[in-house]
C-alpha cells in the first residue's frame, strides 16, 4: 500500500537530530517558556521574514488569539464580521465564532480552491473588520487585489497559514503577507511537530505582545493577570523538534514540488480534474487534491490498487451541525468542491516509483 502520508518515514529522515534535541530538553529540566521556544520563535521569524513569532498550543488557538488580541486592542468588538472562504476547514470559522464575531462566507475559485477575491467586495458591510484568507492545500491565496480591498475598506488581513509554510507571493513568504497569520504544526503538516503546536506571526509589535500575554493566562508577570487569557503555549519539546525540522523544510518542499509536477504532467485521465497552479513558488503542496464526479468509485479503485487517499474535506462548514444557523445557505461552488475532492499521496519521502504507480493506476481508471 502506498500510504497517503508516511509520518514515521518522514521522522526517520532526521531521527538522530530529533532525538538529540528531545534529550537536550529532557536533560535541561525546563519544559515550558524556555530557550527552545525562544530559539524556534527567532528561527521561524527569520524564515517567514517577520519581526515576531509567538509559539502557541495549536493552529486553532493561533487564529483565536489573533482575533482576541484585536478585540482587546479595540480594533474589533463582538458582533463584527470577518470574511472567510466558505470551503475552508472548520477551524477557520471556529476561531471567529469563539470570539463572538460573525463569519461571512465567500465562495472560492473553482480552479484554485482559494477564496475568489472578485466576490469579496460584495460581502463587505459596515460591520466588516477583517478578511481571513486560507492558503488552502498549500497554495498562496494572496494577491494585489486583496491588498487593494483591505486598504480601501481599512480591513485587517489575517492569514490562515496552517497548510502553506514557505509558499511565496512575489518573494514574500506566507505568514508575512497580512497583518497577522496563524499557523499549525500538527504532525501531518509540511512542518510538523510531535503533537499539537502552532504559532502567530506578525510585524505588529503591539499585536504580538497582546497575543503573548493572552496566551499566558493574560499575564506578562507571573501571578499578575492583566486580562482574562488562555493557557496556550508552545512547549519546549515541540519547539526543539520544530527547530530541527525547520532546517529541512524547503528541501522537503522541493521534493513535494517534484512529485506534484510529476502528477501534473503524467495524469492524463480526462475524468480526473487536476489542480491549477498560479505560481510555482506560491504552492508548497501540503496536499495534492484532484476532483472527480465519481469520487466513491475512484477512491475504491485506488484502494484496491494499493493507493491510500483521503478527503479534505467531505462536509463544508456551513453544512455542519455545529453551524446549524448556516445550514440553509447555498454555496454551489463550495458544495461541488466538497463533493468531488480526493487527496492523493504526496510527501518528501515518496519515491518516483510510487508516484509513477499512482499515475499509471489513475490513467487506467
Amino acid at each position: 500500500m502506498i500510504k497517503f502520508l508516511d509520518i514515521q518515514k518522514i521522522t526517520d529522515k532526521n531521527a538522530t537530530e530529533i532525538k538529540e534535541a528531545i534529550n537536550r530538553v529532557v536533560d535541561s529540566g525546563w519544559y515550558l517558556l524556555g530557550s527552545e521556544v525562544a530559539s524556534f520563535e527567532e528561527n521561524f521569524s527569520k524564515f517567514c521574514g517577520v519581526s515576531s513569532t509567538v509559539g502557541v498550543a495549536n493552529g486553532l488557538d493561533a487564529l483565536r488569539l489573533i482575533l482576541r488580541a484585536y478585540i482587546e486592542m479595540g480594533v474589533m468588538q463582538e458582533g463584527d464580521e470577518v470574511i472567510v472562504p466558505a470551503n475552508t476547514y472548520i477551524a477557520s470559522l471556529l476561531a471567529i465564532s469563539d470570539n463572538k464575531l460573525t463569519p461571512v462566507l465567500v465562495e472560492p475559485d473553482i480552479n484554485t480552491c482559494n477564496i475568489n477575491v472578485t466576490k469579496i467586495e460584495g460581502a463587505i458591510s459596515p460591520r466588516t473588520k477583517a478578511i481571513m484568507i486560507v492558503h488552502l492545500y498549500g497554495q498562496c491565496a494572496y494577491n494585489s487585489e486583496l491588498k487593494r480591498i483591505c486598504d480601501k475598506y481599512d480591513l485587517k488581513l489575517i492569514e490562515d497559514n496552517a497548510q502553506a509554510q514557505g509558499a511565496k507571493y512575489k518573494g514574500v513568504v506566507t505568514g508575512a503577507l497580512g497583518d497577522a497569520a496563524g499557523t499549525s504544526f500538527y504532525p501531518g503538516k509540511n512542518l510538523g511537530a510531535f503533537g499539537d503546536a502552532g504559532a502567530v506571526t506578525t510585524n505588529d509589535p503591539k499585536l504580538a505582545a497582546a497575543v503573548r500575554t493572552l496566551a499566558n493566562y493574560g499575564s506578562r508577570t507571573k501571578y499578575v493577570n492583566e486580562t482574562m487569557g488562555l493557557n496556550s503555549r508552545l512547549d519546549e519539546i515541540q519547539a526543539a523538534v520544530l527547530n530541527v525540522k525547520l532546517k529541512y523544510l524547503m528541501e522537503d518542499t522541493a521534493r513535494r514540488r517534484e512529485i506534484a509536477y510529476k502528477y501534473l504532467s503524467g495524469i492524463t485521465n480526462p475524468k480526473v480534474i487536476l489542480p491549477q497552479v498560479e505560481d510555482k513558488n506560491g504552492h508548497v503542496w501540503h496536499l495534492f487534491v484532484v476532483r472527480t464526479g465519481n469520487r466513491e468509485s475512484f477512491q475504491q479503485y485506488l484502494h484496491e490498487n494499493g493507493i491510500q487517499t483521503l478527503i479534505h474535506y467531505p462536509i463544508p462548514p456551513h453544512k455542519q451541525n455545529a453551524y446549524k444557523e448556516l445550514n440553509s445557505l447555498s454555496f454551489p461552488i463550495t458544495e461541488k468542491i466538497h463533493r468531488e475532492v480526493v487527496s492523493l499521496p504526496i510527501s518528501p519521502v515518496m519515491t518516483d516509483l510510487e508516484a509513477d504507480k499512482v499515475i499509471e493506476v489513475i490513467n487506467r481508471w
